[in-house]
């Protein structure tokens, strides 16, 4: 791993689409934004931004997010999703993602990801297996 600049930044925007309302993703009832969307769409763009400080063979996987889903967003709207590099621990390193619509902030979390070789976590994973 490279050295990880605290304060870098990386920015990712999705549409809001029928795949992504809570109604359809079974985490509420209501066609607008689903908290789980919105997670998914947190780790991405940190995970996105990590990528240019990883060596070949690394990668990172999500240990921790806590999030909060703030506001409302319906179908059609694009949100985006700003992930800031707060921290770094050895191998662990610390996110704050901010998500907004056209109108406002809806999201926001404090998100945790770990550097790993690839091939060697996948082969502790498949031991699982049997």
């Amino acid at each position: 791993m490279k050295e990880v600049q605290i304060g870098a930044k990386y920015t990712l925007s999705t549409t809001v689409t029928a795949d992504k309302l809570a109604c359809s993703m079974k985490s509420g009832e209501l066609p607008v934004f689903a908290t789980p969307a919105m997670a998914a769409l947190m780790e991405e763009t940190s995970a996105a931004l990590l990528k240019q400080f990883l060596d070949e063979g690394e990668t990172s996987v999500g240990t921790a997010l806590e999030l909060a889903h703030s506001a409302a967003t319906p179908e059609g709207l694009t949100v985006t999703a700003e992930a800031t590099i707060t921290a770094v621990d050895r191998r662990k390193v610390s996110f704050q993602v901010v998500v907004r619509d056209p109108v406002e902030e809806i999201g926001q979390a404090n998100h945790d990801r770990f550097v790993v070789n690839a091939d060697k976590f996948l082969e502790k994973a498949n031991r699982k297996k049997g």
